[in-house]
């Protein structure tokens, strides 16, 4: 057994996302003999949010010509010498410490200097072909030999907002097969209901064209018409909403926000309504918890724009209890902010992105701290993504319970699907799959 594996190469190059955008790609060589022609390569791909957070890790791009200014030379450069030389010749097996020493030759609390880009992608290149070089799977070098619990799918069927051009204010609408026996039951049960969603979409002459995370993007009046036809796609497909099915809503709030104003803003409803539809932060929470009252949502992410701390407090003690309320752009897999939203009593859970931190190892303590407040935790992929399916591995590291990776729709979604049919085929009746929400309250309890 390897007990110091060194860091032998590290290459990085600009490829493909599924936007058709650059990013980041590095391959990280860790073992014996000279170049680590005998060792283990390691690969990983870096992902790219189109609605991204304020507080996020800065993603470094060339703002040139090239790719409309979308280019990312630049951190492929910074991973090519300056981290190299960083970490070349290092322990691989010490993750934490390889992402101190990238965290420190950035220099910057929010790797601006480098890109978040260029230290993420070593960072996760670095643990791939560490596992690799012990013959484990990815998620069990993370998670240890305990690592067993799937994730149950979140997986976004419906677009709107910046995913999507079309007049759905809210940005994802998800399934939870909450109610599934084991992983790839649950998987079945939501790709019935996609293609469920499909046909009623077609036969009511609405667009089946799909967003950036492969959910369908029709122009549609409202939020309450979004459910209701996901309600008719569940049923339709043979399940009972509520009991085998819950709907998640990523509500993206930040960007219907108007700092001038103090409201949120619905300019799609507005168009369907021929009249301008504007809420504040009291409104907001009565339209959460009508909608609780009526369908059977069990979560809500980025309910409230990431800086109004005091409202999220508001909606936390007034929905909390009922549902699971995820800080995407509030907490931005930052350990300070979610542990100011802890001490606040703010949220419930947290999404982890690991292109919004920088690092694995910052991302894992996310979900730990987490998990220490009795907080749940969601491994989230980005809009523009990859075939690179290391959120789905990490997932099952941590134990995380819940993972969105969007729609059962193009191979950069579906890898991450059909990684975690594997880990569940090799853990056999090892393997733990059950309902994150069993002890939220009904939405009776509102009514």
């Amino acid at each position: 057994m390897y007990r110091y594996l060194p860091i032998r190469r590290i290459n990085a190059r600009e490829v493909l996302d599924s936007r058709g955008n650059p990013t980041v790609e590095v391959e990280v060589t860790v073992g014996e003999g000279i170049m680590g022609l005998n060792g283990y390569t390691g690969r990983a791909m870096v992902p790219s949010g189109a609605s991204t957070g304020k507080f996020e890790a800065v993603e470094l791009r060339d703002r040139e010509k090239a790719y409309q200014g979308q280019g990312v030379r630049r951190a492929v450069e910074n991973v090519n010498q300056t981290l190299a030389d960083a970490v070349v010749g290092e322990n691989a097996l010490n993750q934490i410490y390889i992402d101190r020493l990238l965290a420190e030759a950035d220099g910057t609390a929010n790797k601006e200097n480098l890109g978040a880009n260029a230290l993420l992608g070593v960072s996760l290149a670095v643990a791939r072909a560490a596992a690799k070089a012990l013959r484990l799977p990815l998620w069990q070098y993370l998670g240890g030999c305990h690592a067993r619990r799937l994730p149950v799918p979140m997986m976004n069927i419906l677009n709107g907002g910046k995913h999507a051009d079309n007049t759905v204010d809210f940005q994802e609408f998800m399934i939870m097969p909450t109610g599934a026996p084991c992983f790839r039951e649950g998987l079945r049960m939501c790709a019935e209901i996609y293609h469920s969603l499909k046909g009623i979409l077609k036969e009511k002459g609405l667009s089946t064209a799909v967003g950036d995370e492969g959910g369908f993007a029709p122009d549609i009046r409202d939020t309450r018409e979004a459910l209701e036809l996901i309600l008719q796609a569940v049923e339709q497909s043979g399940y009972r909403p509520g009991q085998e099915i819950g709907i998640a809503m990523d509500a993206a709030a930040s960007e219907l926000y108007h700092p001038q104003k103090n409201v949120y803003s619905f300019p799609g409803e507005s168009r369907m309504a021929g009249s301008k539809i504007q809420r504040d932060t009291r409104e907001m929470v009565e339209y959460y918890r009508d909608l609780i009252r009526d369908f059977p949502i069990v979560s809500i992410e980025d309910g409230l724009q990431e800086d109004d701390w005091e409202g999220w407090k508001s909606m936390t003690a007034e929905l909390g209890e009922k549902i699971q309320l995820v800080g995407d752009d509030l907490f931005v897999t930052n350990v300070r902010r979610l542990r100011c939203g802890i001490d606040l009593s703010v949220a419930n859970a947290i999404l982890v992105k690991v292109n919004q931190i920088g690092t694995l190892s910052e991302a894992m303590e996310a979900v730990e701290t987490a998990h220490r407040a009795g907080y749940r935790a969601v491994i989230s992929h980005r809009s523009g993504e990859t075939e690179d399916s290391f959120i789905s591995d990490l997932a099952v590291a941590v134990g995380a319970g819940q993972i969105k990776a969007g729609a059962p729709c193009r191979s950069d979604r579906n890898a991450k699907y059909n990684q975690l049919l594997r880990a569940e085929e090799y853990l056999g009746a090892a393997a733990v799959y059950e309902n994150p929400f069993f002890s939220r309250k009904s939405p009776e309890s509102l009514r």
